[in-house]
């Protein structure tokens, strides 16, 4: 096996207080926008860490399995399950094509050439930060909550504006 198929970093390890400051501060940004901080660590795995794309893929997928499931808990406390279920088909459909999704990037990404892999490791996370940038910048959130703020929800065509601020949030968490 090729280095970029194992799970050892290309470079020396860290000290552990360097490693958990990381993951600490990768968990405060992940834990805020919901994602588990994977969008975070795999940079963090790459450059920082040393280790090899494929290797920080698979690593980092393991790690965000684990971070999903002890927030779980909270976040479920924090939204009624009424809430949730009332939503049933968009989660089923957004879990199915996830599912296919996730299986076929898995397969290519395990068949891509490392320097490819880090090609477009690079060009997905340019999209996103754009993406985010643009959702948030932009004409696209052009309605606005109590306090002038524009709510990511919004700012997809064809969302519900009410979808922006459920029933069970207080008016300032819209905000």
């Amino acid at each position: 096996m090729t280095t970029d198929q194992n799970l050892v970093p290309l470079r020396s390890t860290y000290s552990t207080p360097v490693v958990f400051g990381a993951g600490a501060a990768i968990g405060v940004l992940g834990g805020m926008i919901g994602l588990g901080g994977a969008e975070f660590r795999l940079p963090l795995l790459i450059s920082l860490f040393g280790f090899a794309a494929l290797s920080a893929v698979i690593l980092n997928k393991a790690m965000s399995l684990v971070v999903v499931l002890v927030a779980l808990p909270s976040r479920m406390a924090a939204v009624p399950a009424g809430e949730v279920a009332s939503h049933w088909p968009v989660a089923v459909n957004l879990l199915a094509g996830s599912l296919l999704g996730a299986w076929a990037g898995a397969a290519w990404a395990v068949r891509m050439r490392s320097s490819t892999l880090y090609k477009v490791l690079a060009a997905l996370m340019v999209l996103m930060a754009v993406a985010l940038l643009i959702t948030h910048t932009t004409a696209l959130g052009r309605s606005t909550c109590h306090c002038g703020r524009r709510s990511p929800v919004e700012s997809w065509p064809g969302s519900a504006s009410e979808w922006s601020r459920p029933s069970w949030a207080s008016p300032e968490a819209s905000c």
